[in-house]
């Protein structure tokens, strides 16, 4: 028999909602300021929801749609690492 608990908070987004790669205003949403998707117990999602946002966070961030961390870490200039095997003049 299942039991009757009553859930602790109500979703904002139907089971059915399709969170879409093309939109990142929508999908900053569920990104906190260190660049992290924040967890399911944060953003109110279920598991099935919780796996699409990830799914389309991280295929816009490929797209460059999104930043990929912090800002400090996305701007940060890297110095070009130097091959190991020596040079002719």
């Amino acid at each position: 028999m299942k039991k009757m608990t009553r859930s602790k908070y109500r979703q904002e987004f139907s089971g059915d909602h399709v969170f879409d790669y093309k939109d990142p205003i929508s999908l900053m949403r569920f990104i906190g300021d260190g660049g992290k998707i924040t967890p399911s117990r944060i953003s109110k999602l279920s598991v099935a929801q919780q796996k699409r946002v990830a799914m389309a966070v991280k295929k816009s961030r490929n797209l460059a749609l999104l930043p990929i961390g912090m800002p400090a870490y996305d701007t940060f200039h890297r110095v070009e690492t130097v091959s190991p095997v020596p040079f002719e003049v």
